[in-house]
């Protein structure tokens, strides 16, 4: 079990303590549009939920990404554009795709990497830069999948994290020794030339510790509200599963009665949800910087490379990149796969909490290393598989339909509550739709009005 307690952090990073206060564990931590340009940035309404962010968020993207004014808002715009185009270009290149990432300081360039040279023509056309690599991501995926159970057979401890790197084309073990990572990729039998060892003396972390971001206390100690959801009749957030078990009681910020965990998992995942009291109401809000408000308007997952921030009972609002998703990390717990690295710093106390890519949910802190005075990596559990794994339904600015998760409306089988991933096909008012980013649909998100996220088959 993460240690859990009310003091200072670790001075080792042993410990994979989880962001609960008391001590973390180390996991804190038809027809298809014409594409766009790639250095058109979005206009306004381009994509789901797009609004004009806040001042709280474009001065904490300034501070921490070191951007102009106009740059951090730019960027947000590119960034949601971008998606849509890789989402396409994905769909295109079928299993030659191998990933796809901004970059710039505005994030006005997008890559996108295929393994078959033929394709090049195809990804420049819609703006994008084309780049010719080994493996597919699949393989990479493949590679992965061996190099975690070797792991999970190994207690994983001594190569701590593994990920799948598209810029790099490679999958990389981190280890604080070599020969350590050499020994995982033998054992696991994958070829040699697919890996990529990074040394690290890190060892992660889970962070322990409804307005995702303020703190909630359970006996062992303090962690993070991460997103407001709700099920059926019932309301309530979603957290790390190592901040609590089902059954366990939950004390708000305000040290009033608030709820009880319904469900959790660690290892494996971080996930867990709290259903809260009667007096306890969701809203679509985590806590930004100066104690303003950032509105949650959807869950369309960002691309590597781009911008997210973090809410988080002890520190703060901080913001940072998102480096790789499809990690692996291994804590003295237990490992913990399909997270997201980030380049955000957290602390104990921070665990649970929301991570926001402009108005996008991303995901709940999970655990990472390091901390918000001299920097650190920080791991986050992907929002969108949690919701689907406990059939919960995201609160947002976007009214919702009152529709139950997957259930299909009368017109066809799109059905607000369900989580989509690219390449799933749906069809509504007769129409045979594609999607092109991952998310939960929204209530008025039909297919047709959200040309981000489906495209016509």
């Amino acid at each position: 079990m993460a240690h859990r307690s009310t003091g200072a952090a670790p001075a080792a990073l042993t410990a994979v303590g989880a962001l609960l206060l008391t001590g973390l564990p180390v996991a804190f931590a038809a027809e298809q549009p014409a594409p766009a340009t790639a250095s058109a940035p979005l206009a306004a309404g381009a994509a789901p939920g797009w609004s004009e962010p806040s001042a709280a968020l474009l001065n904490a993207l300034q501070r921490d990404l070191h951007l102009t004014p106009e740059q951090a808002r730019e960027r947000l715009g590119n960034e949601a554009e971008a998606g849509t185009r890789a989402g396409h270009l994905q769909i295109a290149l079928g299993k030659n795709f191998a990933g796809a990432w901004v970059h710039g300081q505005d994030s006005a360039s997008l890559t996108v990497a295929t393994n078959d040279a033929a394709d090049a023509p195809v990804i420049e056309a819609a703006g994008a830069e084309a780049q010719v690599v080994p493996y597919g991501l699949d393989e990479l995926r493949d590679a992965a999948a061996k190099l975690d159970r070797a792991a999970a057979d190994a207690k994983g401890l001594d190569t701590p994290v593994r990920y799948v790197d598209v810029r790099r084309n490679r999958v990389t073990v981190q280890a604080p020794r070599s020969d350590a990572a050499e020994a995982l990729a033998a054992a696991a039998g994958v070829d040699r030339a697919i890996v990529n060892i990074s040394l690290s003396p890190e060892r992660p972390r889970a962070l322990y510790d409804i307005v995702g971001g303020d703190a909630f206390y359970v006996q062992a100690g303090r962690c993070s509200v991460g997103f407001s959801v709700t099920k059926g009749d019932d309301q309530g957030f979603a957290t790390a599963g190592h901040c609590g078990t089902a059954g366990t009681a939950t004390t708000g910020f305000n040290m009033v009665t608030q709820g009880t965990f319904q469900a959790s998992t660690f290892p494996g995942q971080d996930t867990a949800w709290v259903k809260t009291e009667k007096d306890w109401t969701a809203v679509p809000q985590v806590r930004g910087a100066g104690g303003e408000n950032v509105q949650v308007a959807g869950s369309t997952q960002a691309l590597v490379g781009a911008a997210v921030c973090r809410s988080g009972s002890t520190s703060g609002w901080h913001c940072g990149e998102i480096e790789q998703h499809d990690t692996s990390v291994s804590y003295a717990e237990g490992t913990v796969n399909g997270v997201t690295r980030t380049t955000v710093c957290a602390e104990p106390g921070d665990s649970g909490g929301p991570y926001i890519s402009g108005s996008q949910a991303q995901g709940v802190t999970s655990g990472g290393s390091g901390n918000c005075t001299s920097g650190g990596t920080t791991y986050f559990q992907p929002i969108n598989p949690l919701l689907e794994t406990y059939g919960l339904v995201l609160t947002t600015t976007t009214a919702q339909s009152g529709d139950t998760p997957g259930t299909e409306t009368s017109q066809g089988s799109w059905g607000a509550g369900h989580v989509y991933q690219v390449g799933d096909e749906v069809t509504y008012n007769g129409v045979t739709y594609r999607c092109v980013q991952t998310h939960q649909a929204q209530g008025t998100g039909q297919p047709a009005d959200t040309p981000a996220l489906w495209e016509r088959a």
